[in-house]
């Protein structure tokens, strides 16, 4: 039995979409993999309700980060409660992560998006945290007023806010 290298992973429930999500997943970032899908028997069936050999769990990673994904049918939803934040150096990437992850989802204000499996994630530039904490309060005000308008995010505009040259 391999012992499990990460003492917290997210656990993401889907209908019956887990590998179809994991896929996607992994075709977006960088250093990711699928790592093993597991089936349901017939143990439990009267339980579930899925057809044996069905998938019933995807350990997959995100740029290194563990997860699951679990089939586990149409009893919970996704919402924006909880999020996954992907940082971005350069503006390229946010562009890159936006579409990707946005395709057949739904965009949202401050670098928030829903993915087509309703998940929910922040496309954020690594710099913004040190903006919107800056010591001087007014650079962080000028970033967050530019943030509020925002749908994708504008690195370069946010820099230009944070250096009052907005």
């Amino acid at each position: 039995m391999a012992a499990i290298e990460q003492k917290i992973t997210p656990c993401l429930w889907f209908d019956t979409q887990a590998e179809e999500a994991a896929r996607f997943y992994v075709s977006v970032f960088e250093k990711s993999r699928i790592n093993t899908i597991s089936r349901y028997g017939e143990a439990g069936r009267d339980v579930h309700g899925k057809k044996p050999g069905s998938v019933l769990t995807v350990a997959f990673e995100i740029a290194g980060q563990s997860f699951t994904a679990l089939n586990g049918g149409p009893h919970f939803k996704f919402n924006e409660a909880v999020s996954f934040q992907v940082f971005c150096d350069t503006q390229d990437e946010i562009d890159h992560f936006w579409s990707r992850l946005s395709q057949g989802g739904h965009e949202s204000q401050c670098g928030w998006l829903k993915d087509k499996y309703g998940v929910s994630w922040q496309v954020v530039p690594s710099a913004l945290p040190a903006m919107l904490t800056d010591a001087d309060r007014t650079k962080s005000e000028r970033v967050f007023d530019a943030l509020m308008k925002m749908k994708k995010l504008d690195l370069d505009a946010l820099t230009r806010a944070h250096a009052g040259q907005a």
